[in-house]
């Protein structure tokens, strides 16, 4: 291998990716798009939900009721006045989320000592967020249930009730419970994989069809020197995507990267190259550069965005889908970032995800450039 040949392929696809403005553009906006997008439109938290409250009691219990819904931050009070109808009409509308009811002679209730209801009315056509939504509007009845009870029993004299059981919760690596901090270091894979694979599922179908690769063919550029050369060029590239996605993920978006930056480099080099073989592959395969781009579409975007645990978590797949997301890398890439970022782990937890990624790297560069040679032969 010579390394002036290797150096003039590198120069030559490095002017060409230089040479076309849009693709450039593309290549370093689509992170910072997908960032944005992704980091203040994508969220997970439940919080602020449009609630409606239907008071038919109106006394001070009830309105002390209310006013732990309007101080709680998971609910917003955006309707009082109405009824059933208003409530029904505000679901529908998608305007609320919940409808808060509560029945006459609810004081009344409270001072006998006896059990006073509260109806609750959610709109399930999003059943996780209702669940969500349900489970706190039933702590916060719950809280306020026990602190009258606590009230009446000091008002009669007698001793609080002590709970037999005290659950003291201790969330690890994201205390606040925030959804960004998880999304944000996926899609660090998202868009490696997106990018390294499109743009150069393109190359060599492209220097097909625009006949450059008969005039490659009669250099005396060996097929490992072509594929090394293109690769390196696209090597930079991505690699400064994934600078671009790092910096706008911990400057803009506070993401706490509490592992090892060189680690996170490494992880992000060993997938990037393993990705952007992938896509020479496909490139080699594919001399159409319409059908290239469809095959890198189906095979890096929709894997790396479904099956890797970045959206959905893999243990609520079913079984059959969850034995196939061990043939995606990005999933093994999400588990690594997820650890650098948010558990600060290191090499003697993600070894596993090291060694599939190498495996993966080195297995898709030797179909890549055993597929060149048939090629150029």
């Amino acid at each position: 291998m010579s390394l002036r040949r290797l150096g003039a392929i590198f120069r030559k696809e490095g002017l060409h990716i230089l040479r076309d403005p849009r693709s450039l553009a593309a290549a370093l906006l689509v992170p910072v798009v997908m960032l944005l997008l992704f980091g203040y439109a994508l969220t997970l938290d439940v919080d602020r939900v449009p609630t409606a409250i239907h008071d038919l009691d109106r006394s001070p219990a009830s309105r002390a009721l209310i006013e732990r819904f309007r101080g709680s931050r998971y609910f917003t009070v955006i309707q009082q006045e109405g009824g059933y109808a208003a409530i029904e009409e505000g679901i529908d509308r998608s305007r609320l989320l919940l409808g808060v009811v509560i029945p006459e002679n609810f004081s009344e209730h409270l001072a006998r000592g006896e059990e006073a209801r509260v109806q609750l009315l959610l709109d399930g056509s999003d059943s996780n967020t209702a669940a969500l939504a349900a489970g706190y509007a039933e702590s916060l009845v719950l809280a306020y249930s026990a602190d009258r009870r606590d009230a009446a029993l000091r008002a009669r004299g007698m001793k609080e009730l002590e709970m037999p059981l005290d659950a003291r919760v201790r969330v690890l690596y994201n205390h606040e419970l925030k959804s960004k901090n998880f999304i944000i270091p996926g899609l660090i894979a998202v868009i490696l994989m997106i990018i390294s694979a499109l743009l150069t599922s393109l190359t060599i179908a492209r220097e097909w069809e625009t006949g450059t690769m008969e005039q490659l063919l009669s250099t005396p550029v060996r097929p490992a020197e072509l594929l090394l050369g293109k690769l390196m060029a696209y090597f930079v590239l991505g690699m400064a995507d994934m600078a671009v996605a790092l910096v706008l993920g911990l400057g803009l978006f506070g993401v706490p990267l509490n592992g090892s930056f060189w680690l996170l480099v490494f992880f992000s080099a060993l997938f990037l190259f393993g990705a952007l073989c992938w896509g020479i592959l496909i490139s080699t395969v594919a001399r159409s550069q319409l059908l290239a781009f469809q095959a890198s579409m189906v095979s890096s975007f929709l894997p790396a965005f479904l099956l890797s645990g970045f959206m959905y978590a893999i243990e609520n797949m079913p079984l059959i889908v969850q034995q196939v997301t061990r043939i995606v890398p990005a999933r093994y890439f999400v588990t690594a970032l997820q650890g650098i970022f948010l558990k600060g782990v290191g090499m003697e937890v993600l070894w596993k995800e090291a060694l599939f990624l190498f495996i993966y790297a080195g297995l898709v560069f030797t179909l890549a450039a055993r597929k060149m040679r048939q090629k150029i032969a």
